[in-house]
């Protein structure tokens, strides 16, 4: 035993040097790599509220109306040029004003009845290059409802409208058919606007609307061949009901009415333009008394803008009566509000003109002109420049002040 215990002493101190020997050469411990620092939490931003659309842009559109185109038998004559009948350069004053609207009117107060003969006052019959150059002049529509509507009787009527149909004018208030008068009214694209246009007559100077085509003409009185004074107020309100269910951007009654060499509307014309606003009509446009009768832009009772002009006098003629040489290119500016939909004669201006007649034998003898370019000219000649000075100040008086169109 006392042997055996310095080996057991020498074993111990052999194994504490193999662990201190150990533990001195082990390798150190692998790093734990470290994770990577957690961001602090952004601040909270709202997402972004999206813009509103603009406001849709609104449609604007231009009207041109011209009166009464008459050819009486000195105009016709004029117009002859050896080769045709040549009513462009009798009329080209208002080509400028025709030409730059987007759609223009004009009361064709004659018939296209096939000639030669032709003949003026008071049983019209024009050749037909009068529809033709009024077609080239810029013009889109003739009201064909006047008092000389029936001057050739049935067939000068349904004649003068397959002429303006080859010259490719649209026309209301006469019709060859009765399924044609039963679509009579016009609906035209003017300038992206949609416009119903319809025409009447307050009579045909005594001659009765022909028993087989009662049809034929949109005549606004019931008394038509006698006192003129019982507007048909049940067909009036028909018909614009029938406008308004085509749901057109505006309505405009072409009409034939009033007093004629008269400067002032009259009261009937006054309970008539009363009478169509209400019931629908946004514009009125009248002709007939072949001198410049009033215009006015109004705010209806419903609030809506309404525009009547009582009328525009001649616009070519040979008529010599005080101011029937005086007349004006009318331009309506409408409006429609994309937005709403709302569409209204948001303003109106007209250019002056008046009918030169020169002395027999001159070429042209008849000439529309420009009453302002006339004046600014050195030209034109002292006598001349007072008839235009007094048509200027009879524009103004009837018509109003002078305005510019803004679009």
């Amino acid at each position: 035993m006392k042997r055996q215990l310095p080996a057991l002493l020498l074993c111990l101190a052999l194994l504490l040097s193999a662990c201190g020997s150990l533990s001195a050469g082990a390798a150190s411990p692998v790093p734990v790599p470290a994770e990577p620092p957690v961001p602090a939490p952004a601040a909270f931003e709202a997402p972004p509220i999206p813009e509103e659309p603009p406001p849709p842009e609104p449609t604007v559109a231009t009207l041109a109306v011209c009166g009464d185109a008459m050819s009486h038998m000195p105009i016709t004559d004029d117009a002859w040029n050896g080769e045709r009948y040549d009513y462009a350069r009798i009329m080209a004053a208002a080509k400028p004003y025709v030409e730059a609207a987007d759609y223009a009117v004009v009361n064709l107060e004659t018939t296209l009845s096939g000639g030669p003969p032709y003949s003026g006052y008071p049983s019209f019959n024009s050749p037909d290059d009068l529809a033709h150059d009024l077609k080239a002049l810029g013009f889109d529509l003739c009201l064909t409802a006047n008092n000389h509507s029936l001057d050739r009787g049935f067939s000068g009527l349904s004649r003068t409208l397959d002429v303006l149909d080859e010259a490719g004018l649209a026309h209301v208030g006469s019709s060859r058919t009765r399924e044609e008068q039963d679509r009579g009214i016009d609906v035209a694209d003017v300038g992206g606007i949609s416009v119903a246009f319809l025409g009447y007559t307050y009579g045909t100077n005594g001659i009765p609307l022909p028993k087989k085509h009662p049809y034929a003409l949109n005549v606004f009185h019931t008394d038509y061949l006698t006192t003129l004074s019982k507007p048909d107020w049940d067909r009036l309100a028909a018909d614009l009901e029938t406008a308004q269910a085509m749901e057109t951007d505006l309505i405009t009654v072409m009409i034939h009415w009033g007093l004629e060499y008269q400067l002032t509307q009259n009261r009937h014309q006054e309970e008539l333009a009363d009478f169509l606003f209400a019931h629908g009509a946004d514009l009125i446009l009248g002709g007939h008394s072949h001198v410049p009768q009033p215009m006015e832009l109004r705010t209806l009772p419903d609030g809506r803008q309404g525009f009547v002009c009582y009328s525009l006098g001649n616009f070519i003629s040979s008529q010599t009566k005080p101011n029937t040489d005086t007349t004006a290119v009318l331009t309506l500016t409408l409006t429609r509000d994309n937005e709403t939909g709302e569409t209204q004669v948001t303003d109106y201006a007209y250019a002056p003109l008046y009918m030169l007649r020169r002395a027999a034998g001159a070429s042209p003898r008849f000439e529309l002109v420009d009453i302002h370019a006339a004046l600014d000219s050195d030209e034109t000649g002292e006598a001349l420049r007072q008839k235009l000075s007094k048509a200027l100040e009879t524009c103004h008086a009837v018509f109003g002040p002078e305005r510019t169109c803004k679009k």
